[in-house]
């Protein structure tokens, strides 16, 4: 499976108006958690953030939101920032946009704020602009660092390796919270947590700017 696990200028320059990092002035970095809320792996997040007094955001799917309210509810009562996901998942680049923002207008009924993130990173220009049109103060969150844990083919170490070697302070770095992802996250979140907190840095939910 081919990914980069450091998100290139180039990629970068192409979609200007999306959020790929922020300031390193805060001596912060922002884990993020895709696909949830999941029955296992969600809860397993929060106990850990919880323990290493971190914040996280977490980019939902609707569907999983409607299946499971009450872990939903958890992340929002324990402080954390949540996002839109779309509501089953969609691939922008192979979906229509009229289709595509009626899955993210679906989501938003259960997942309410302006942070929202293209499932695999997929979306099209036109696609983002729509959003930003619909979604009073939408914030379209991408990332600089992958940990990898969606990929079967590597094992939770080099998971760890892709976050540690990779992030400073300002990077939003991915994880997700899902059954594909779960021995890799298991294993790496406690591991880059106690590595985040070692090096003195802040780890901190994703601040909505409206």
């Amino acid at each position: 499976m081919f990914y980069l696990t450091k998100t290139p200028a180039l990629v970068k320059a192409l979609y200007k108006s999306c959020t790929w990092s922020l300031s390193p002035a805060a001596n912060a970095v922002y884990l993020t958690f895709d696909d949830g809320p999941h029955p296992t792996a969600t809860p397993f997040v929060l106990d850990q953030l919880k323990a290493h007094g971190a914040k996280g955001t977490f980019f939902c799917i609707g569907k999983n939101v409607q299946a499971y309210p009450e872990i939903y509810q958890r992340i929002l009562e324990e402080g954390h920032a949540v996002g839109n996901h779309t509501h089953n998942h969609l691939n922008g680049w192979k979906t229509g946009t009229g289709k595509y923002l009626e899955d993210v207008m679906e989501a938003r009924r259960y997942i309410q704020g302006p942070l929202f993130r293209p499932p695999y990173g997929r979306i099209t220009p036109f696609q983002v602009k729509q959003i930003k049109e619909r979604i009073p103060g939408a914030q379209i969150i991408m990332w600089d660092v992958l940990s990898g844990d969606f990929d079967t083919e590597i094992g939770g170490d080099a998971c760890v390796e892709n976050v540690v070697f990779k992030a400073k302070p300002g990077s939003i770095i991915v994880f997700h919270d899902s059954t594909k992802a779960w021995d890799r996250m298991s294993y790496a979140l406690p591991r880059v947590l106690a590595f985040c907190e070692k090096q003195k840095w802040e780890m901190k939910a994703i601040p909505a700017t409206s």
